[in-house]
């Protein structure tokens, strides 16, 4: 399990930081070392799929005579070919596959309970008799809903007698709150009777139906509580806990499914368990990007949060760890301002400054509103009021509203949630997308920006795109195993529309191979134009990287990217909206200056 590193790259002063990192020299060599090896034994040809995140950890020893030696280890995440067991690789924290053990046993009592299920729900006699049943309670919601009309007619006419002005009589009085009580209790007996056939159904493949589901979640919830606390991890310290315990302590919840199957935890603990000193460590991504996330082939990528970031908070508890990155002070340039009155403040953000304030990681970044709400100048006289009425990234620049009274910020909500607002974003991408070229007559063609003069034009998801502009439809759903990350999901995502623009390609030779892999030194740039017609988080990143999008990530984003850059390019470049409080059209030009 233990792999030769033959190489002078010296170790790091800490141990990486597994949520955010630079690659380390050392690593890399390690990967490269693991990359050459999948690649010559032609090892993914039994994963059936699109591809399997890998990972490396470097680690020192000292050999029978003493002498310090530096090696490392390799993995993969959850199974592969839907195997655990490959050579080369660390096993994993607990073998759950083998075919006599507890789980397999009891996951093969599930699989038969989930075929009598089956067959109970495709039964013809069960079908007809719910079939009969869904009907007399259709029959019954009918009367109901029938008679309930009717007492709210009778009410209504005892409700207009009473004010029509003409005197009541006693007997009168008397017949309408006999008949009001009537009708209550008649609606009550009705809706009894109804609760009553519902409770009541009694087919005999239903009763055993329902008793096969509550014995099947009873058995799979019990398997998954075996398994998590057979999941017992290590830390340099020698502690040792299991995943419920884990999770119980920093997310006050059960563990996630492939919970500890990750690269990072199957190597630590077999570094532990063996006596060896981790290093640093990396993990890449092997093959075809899947349907829904967006991942790049031999590209580097932290530890997912959802399933690692309580186990590693644990497991690394005795390292020297390098510090967060992102919970280091960041200098930033200071957000410029384009527009102030007593209601609005219209600014530049820069990138790496936050617009709202941020929590755990990003704590250590002053966001816009901070900035402003600590500047004596911008407060407002009667109010400490100040909230930006939408957002951008952290890593995204360019034009931002903030409301400086409760009645703007409503407002300005309103109209960003209802699409009334025009936005144009300028951004570069790694790489030209195929298919495309430039538009050289994109400023003609495009929607007029809204001026004093003009009427403002109602943009939404439903307007067709110019002729001129093609469109990205992606529905995006928030990554529960990764956040913040976005992933597409055709299914149960939102709805997400991106019109966009290429500008200008500065093509480059993409044909030169790295070694032993399939990785393309492409330096191709292009600069677009995109016009998002929905809100959602991270669309014009994912539209953009993603392979059913643009298939070209913006140069420097650092959650969707492949390439390192001095910053994230992406800018919000115009901004059309009405005023708040007077109505009046207001339009915002902040130029990028990004140049191919």
């Amino acid at each position: 399990m233990l792999h030769a590193l033959s190489t002078s790259v010296p170790s790091p002063r800490q141990f990486t930081y597994p949520f955010c990192y630079d690659v380390d020299p050392l690593a890399e060599a390690a990967s490269e070392e693991l990359q050459y090896y999948i690649a010559t034994t032609g090892l993914m040809s039994a994963e059936k799929g699109c591809g399997k995140m890998f990972g490396v950890l470097v680690v020192e020893y000292k050999d029978e005579e003493g002498a310090l030696q530096r090696g490392f280890l390799a993995a993969y995440s959850g199974l592969l070919g839907g195997r655990n067991d490959w050579q080369y690789f660390v096993p994993p924290v607990f073998d759950a596959q083998q075919p006599d053990g507890h789980f397999k046993r009891t996951e093969r009592e599930i699989s038969a309970i989930n075929r009598e299920i089956s067959a109970i729900e495709h039964d013809p006699q069960y079908l007809q008799s719910v079939a009969q049943h869904e009907e007399t309670m259709k029959r019954l919601q009918a009367e109901v809903e029938a008679f309930k009309m009717e007492v709210d007619v009778a009410k209504a006419r005892r409700d207009a007698r009473r004010k029509s002005g003409e005197p009541l009589s006693e007997e009168e009085q008397a017949e309408m709150v006999r008949e009001s009580q009537f009708m209550k209790a008649e609606l009550r007996r009705r809706r009894k009777a109804m609760e009553q056939a519902e409770s009541t159904f009694h087919n005999p493949h239903a009763t055993l139906l329902k008793s096969l589901q509550r014995k099947r979640k009873q058995m799979s919830d019990e398997l998954q509580r075996w398994l998590f606390a057979a999941y017992r991890m290590l830390n340099a310290k020698g502690e040792e806990r299991d995943l419920i315990d884990i999770f119980r302590e920093y997310t006050h919840a059960m563990p996630p499914a492939g919970a500890g199957d990750c690269c990072a935890p199957k190597l630590l603990q077999y570094a532990y368990q063996h006596r060896l000193r981790p290093v640093c460590m990396a993990e890449f991504w092997w093959g075809e990007s899947p349907a829904s996330e967006i991942r790049y082939h031999l590209h580097y990528y932290p530890a997912c949060r959802s399933k690692c970031l309580p186990i590693l908070t644990h497991m690394l508890k005795g390292l020297d760890v390098a510090p967060n990155p992102l919970a280091q002070k960041r200098h930033t340039a200071e957000p410029r301002v384009l527009y102030a009155d007593e209601y609005i403040l219209v600014v530049d953000k820069p990138a790496g400054m936050l617009s709202v304030p941020g929590k755990a990681d990003d704590s250590a970044s002053v966001s816009v509103e901070e900035y402003f709400a600590n500047n004596s100048k911008f407060k407002t006289q009667n109010s400490k009021f100040l909230k930006a009425a939408h957002r951008l990234d952290m890593d995204t620049s360019g034009l931002l509203v903030l409301a400086r009274t409760e009645q703007a910020y409503v407002e300005l909500q309103r109209q960003f949630a209802s699409r009334e607002t025009v936005k144009r974003y300028e951004a570069v991408l790694s790489g030209v997308p195929k298919h495309t070229t430039p538009h050289s007559t994109f400023h003609n063609d495009v929607p007029e920006p809204i001026t004093q003069n003009s009427k403002l034009k109602i943009q939404n998801s439903s307007t067709q795109p110019d002729s001129c502009l093609e469109a990205i439809s992606l529905p995006l759903i928030a990554d529960i195993n990764d956040r913040p990350r976005q992933r597409v999901d055709m299914e149960h995502g939102k709805p997400a529309l991106t019109l966009y623009n290429i500008v200008e390609v500065r093509a480059a030779d993409a044909n030169t191979a790295v070694a032993y892999t399939t990785k393309k030194a492409d330096k191709s740039l292009t600069l677009v134009h995109l016009y998002p017609k929905t809100g959602r988080t991270h669309q014009l990143r994912v539209h953009c990287a993603h392979p059913q999008g643009l298939a070209c990530p913006i140069l420097g984003d650092p959650l969707y990217g492949t390439e390192r850059a001095d910053r994230m390019y992406l800018h919000a470049a115009e901004l059309t909206f009405r005023h708040p409080i007077t109505g009046e059209p207001m339009h915002f030009l902040s130029p990028s200056g990004f140049l191919l």
